[in-house]
């Protein structure tokens, strides 16, 4: 107790008094947090719902499965669900939420660009963490999120070089959702193409709003396209509930892989669930992971999922690999740094190392996205993939694109003491691209 007495002398006994009070009162016990609190910020209803319920069950899976390990740092993890509905300002009234009146640790959530721009500054603002398991556009990063889906090198770019080096594709249609990631995503592709020779009449873009089901001129116009003697191809950022009509049009139109290949990058195994996958085979798909991935790990996280849904006919898909990976990390994180304390969590993120589901292991670069392989996959009549190519080995997100005037001098590295998400390597700044 002598050390307890110098510090009462030190700090004055009236208010040493207090503090103790405070400190050994049942009702200030009783104000520490019991549980560790997760936000799942998901569409559960509207457009994106076929998408996003996926992931907030396979959150809740992992939350139960880490409880049953012991939960962490002593304590239980505690699941906080809301629904953002495929509203998009309203994900920046969930977020806020979760972070400011639920206290959660971190927030696992959004599927579209546009949503995850939406909350962007609510996690600067406050100081939350952010896991976003999509693919995106890029030409971001941001010190409270952390990217677990796939930057455009990491799926868009190497979905193009094999479609020029085994179909020998001459003309693109880049077909997408009407918002930023296909807008940019395009933008980017549309550079890349120019900048392997291909000319702007051998390219046509096309948009449609969410929840677009009457595909059947846009089809005619893609077929009339590819009409014209070269080889084409479908490059596909369509996005949400959208793509069930737009395959089951390609398929009544008689739009056979051998003809016109479609690409699609926002299309899995969950999506596929829902249509007559018939004609669609031979169509193909750009992930980092596919339900059919053959190895002892994804094995287990299959069986381990149909368990948990009691539902042997659920289907896992790569947003559900990305959220496993980034949920996985944020826990190694959290033991590294002894605290969910989210600033002391963010700097013990960078160099995070864990096992992926296609055998490898994904690491937390210092721009805040993770290295992953690249896998093309055929469309088979059962709604799962054949990987036709993978890449050997795992690839390094570019956060920013080199084919993009703006972006090609900016790197991002949020270890200190550079602390940027925007670095200029010409001008030697932080602050994106000189004017």
């Amino acid at each position: 107790m002598a050390s307890f007495r110098q510090w009462l002398r030190g700090v004055g006994l009236a208010t040493a008094a207090v503090a103790a009070t405070q400190l050994f009162t049942p009702a200030a016990q009783a104000q520490a947090p019991a549980t560790i609190k997760i936000g799942i910020l998901h569409s559960l209803s509207g457009t994106m719902a076929i998408s996003e319920t996926t992931l907030k069950d396979v959150m809740l899976m992992l939350i139960d499965e880490q409880n049953k390990k012991g939960g962490l740092l002593g304590k239980k993890l505690e699941a906080v669900v809301v629904d953002p509905a495929s509203n998009w300002p309203l994900f920046a009234e969930k977020a806020r939420q979760l972070i400011t009146v639920d206290k959660v640790a971190a927030v696992f959530g959004c599927w579209t660009s546009v949503s995850r721009k939406s909350v962007l500054p609510v996690f600067e603002e406050t100081g939350g963490i952010l896991f976003y398991p999509v693919q995106y556009e890029g030409e971001e990063s941001s010190k409270n999120v952390f990217y677990t889906g796939a930057a455009p090198n990491q799926q868009a770019i190497p979905a193009v070089d094999y479609l020029m080096a085994n179909e020998k594709v001459k003309r693109w249609v880049l077909a997408g959702t009407d918002y930023v990631y296909p807008r940019t995503t395009n933008k980017i592709l549309e550079a890349y193409l120019k900048s392997k020779g291909v000319a702007a009449e051998d390219i046509m873009i096309n948009y449609t709003p969410f929840g677009h089901s009457d595909w059947q001129n846009i089809v005619a116009s893609i077929k009339k396209f590819g009409s014209a003697g070269k080889k084409t191809a479908v490059v596909s950022t369509i996005n949400g509930d959208a793509n069930v009509p737009f395959y089951k049009e390609l398929g009544n139109q008689g739009i056979k892989a051998t003809d016109i290949p479609v690409v699609a990058f926002s299309v899995g195994e969950e999506e596929l669930a829902g249509i007559d996958t018939k004609p669609l085979v031979g169509h193909l798909t750009a992930w980092n992971y596919f339900e059919s991935v053959n190895n002892p790990a994804n094995k287990a996280f299959i069986a381990q999922w149909k368990a948990y849904t009691k539902n042997p006919k659920r289907t896992t898909n790569d947003p559900m690999e990305a959220h496993y990976i980034g949920f996985n990390m944020w826990v190694k994180a959290v033991q590294k740094a002894g605290t969910t304390d989210p600033a002391k969590v963010i700097d013990a993120m960078v160099g995070v190392t864990v096992p992926n589901l296609t055998g490898g292991y994904s690491a937390m670069m210092p721009n805040h996205h993770i290295t992953k392989p690249v896998l093309i996959g055929e469309i088979r009549a059962d709604g799962q993939m054949n990987t036709v190519w993978q890449t050997p080995g795992t690839v390094v997100a570019n956060e920013w694109s080199p084919y993009l005037e703006g972006s090609k001098d900016l790197i991002a590295d949020w270890r200190a003491p550079l602390s940027c998400g925007n670095f200029n390597v010409v001008t030697g700044k932080c602050g994106g691209a000189s004017k």
